[in-house]
């Protein structure tokens, strides 16, 4: 594979990452505002359930239309996402509420697993373009 190809490649793929998290956005903020227009209290929760709902959209046609030589790449990327992440579970975590007691530590464990499986995988695949020693 060509790596002209491969930088072309990721930077459609970021193009389109840009374009669809615009689109995510501007979709989110449309729905606060009608929530907000017809005095819906439970608004803020809408909001973020529909930042999530679209996020994961976003994050599924992002990461299946990778090639695989960028495949490595990417989950360094993950990774680091992921460490924010835990930060931001670990803050919601320490709050009085039990739900977001919950949820933080859900999503602290959720994290980690994709931290660690990330690393497993990346290390697997290295192994894979070592030489064989005899």
């Amino acid at each position: 594979m060509d790596p002209k190809d491969i930088v072309d490649g990721a930077a459609k793929l970021a193009t389109d990452a840009e374009i669809m998290a615009g689109k995510a956005a501007m979709l989110a903020q449309q729905a606060t505002q009608l929530a907000v227009q017809t005095g819906d209290h439970g608004a803020g929760f809408v909001s973020l359930l529909t930042v999530f709902v679209l996020a994961c959209f976003v994050g599924y046609y992002v990461v299946w239309r990778v090639t695989p030589a960028l495949h490595s790449p990417l989950m360094a990327v993950t990774n680091a996402v992921s460490s924010v992440i835990i930060v931001g579970a670990l803050i919601a975590a320490s709050t009085d509420v039990t739900a977001s007691k919950v949820l933080g530590f859900l999503g602290v464990v959720l994290a980690s697993v994709n931290i660690f499986g990330g690393f497993i995988v990346t290390e697997r695949m290295l192994s894979m373009f070592k030489k064989k020693q005899k």
